[in-house]
């Protein structure tokens, strides 16, 4: 028994006390642990509202509005659990976009890179589910409009789709599948979430110059606690102010705010903002199969990414035009977000269509052919070398 202890606080050591590091990681590389505190919050936040939660659709809206009314804290704990949503999906999309910049996703790192991306997908789906449990006229037709691209592919779609309803529409077996699964799937992300950081602590740290060598490195802690532990205070206060002062800001659509009618359409279907650039994605093309095998793609393929760029070079800092094209990538990115809160309509639907167009243009033929562009270059400076 003192042997199993000894081992377990070793490995808990090794993990977070003794770990390396390297020493020149900026604040940049916050954004893992703020992922991790955030999920946290998710989770025990969720199981609270759970208690008071009715998964029905007579009593779902109802049952949000005796949480924020009438339960002690209610308000508070509905707002911490929707806000941190926010700021769960801010942070996953600027540690992706480290990974892009710092060229994370090599093919050395790449269970890693892919664990990341599961993680990022089964988290999109629990905010999903999570948006139809208010009940409120956006979830309804949030649900309807989505659960509807199912229908896109031949001959299976119309049988999944009545699986998932559980019936011919959406009812109360929706909702109760949606709510069981929305309690369930955040604790399997946790799970990934400690594969995630055990394969990167087997990997090691990715450097701002690219460098995975043992020197220059630092234990874990207490440089690099007080860095996320600053982290964690600013995370604080600004998901504070926004609890406390406008907490419908990030979140909160105000058509939400009315219980769901299946008689009445909104004007203008919009979903959460870290949905909206894939949204525009699937809008920018008129054909519904089309446009849900375009909007999978614009995620999955970042499985991919790391055959796609073969570049030698890891760090953009040693990759001017690479670093160029990224910056451009996520101002595309940025952009389609912005097009997907329009009403599909001209011109935000050229728009779209053109943007979403230069995404893939980049994924597809612009990152392998910075790659090949770079080996070159760098063969020819060998040869060079080699005939000085």
């Amino acid at each position: 028994m003192r042997t199993i202890n000894k081992d377990f606080f070793s490995d808990i050591n090794q993990h977070l006390k003794d770990y390396p590091t390297p020493k020149n990681l900026g604040y940049f590389w916050n954004f893992g642990s703020l992922l991790g505190i955030a999920l946290a919050m998710q989770i025990t936040t969720g199981i609270f509202l759970a208690m008071y939660y009715i998964p029905h659709t007579e009593l779902a809206f109802l049952s949000v509005e005796y949480i924020m009314r009438d339960v002690n804290g209610g308000w508070f704990l509905r707002y911490l659990h929707s806000n941190t949503a926010s700021f769960y999906f801010f942070f996953i999309y600027l540690h992706i976009a480290r990974a892009l910049i710092y060229k994370s996703y090599t093919t050395q790192n790449y269970i890693l890179w892919a664990s990341g991306i599961v993680i990022f997908l089964l988290s999109m789906m629990t905010a999903f589910l999570g948006y139809v449990l208010p009940w409120g006229q956006m979830s309804l037709w949030g649900a309807t409009v989505i659960t509807n691209l199912i229908t896109a592919f031949p001959i299976v779609g119309k049988i999944i789709l009545l699986w998932i309803w559980g019936g011919f529409s959406i009812n109360n077996a929706t909702l109760t599948r949606f709510f069981i699964v929305h309690m369930v799937v955040p604790f399997i992300i946790l799970g990934l979430v400690g594969l995630h950081i055990l394969l990167l602590h087997k990997k090691g740290s990715t450097s701002p110059i690219g460098y995975f060598y043992s020197t220059d490195k630092l234990s874990f802690f207490p440089y690099f606690v007080y860095k996320d532990l600053f982290g964690l205070i600013l995370f604080y206060i600004v998901l504070g102010s926004f609890i406390f002062f406008n907490p419908n800001f990030l979140v909160g659509h105000p058509d939400n705010y009315i219980a769901a009618n299946s008689l009445v359409t909104p004007l203008h279907i919009v979903p959460e903002w870290y949905f909206l650039p894939y949204y525009a994605i699937l809008r920018s093309i008129p054909d519904k199969l089309g446009g849900v095998l375009a909007m999978g793609l614009a995620i999955v393929i970042f499985f991919a990414i790391s055959f796609l760029d073969h570049s030698l070079v890891q760090s953009s800092f040693f990759r001017p035009n690479y670093e160029f094209f990224i910056g451009f990538f996520i101002l595309v990115f940025i952009i389609l977000k912005m097009l997907g809160c329009m009403p599909i309509e001209e011109p935000f639907s050229s728009v779209s269509q053109y943007i979403a167009s230069i995404y893939f243009i980049y994924l597809f033929f612009i990152l392998p052919f910075l790659a090949k562009e770079e080996k070159l270059f760098h063969d020819y400076l060998k040869d060079f070398n080699s005939c000085n």
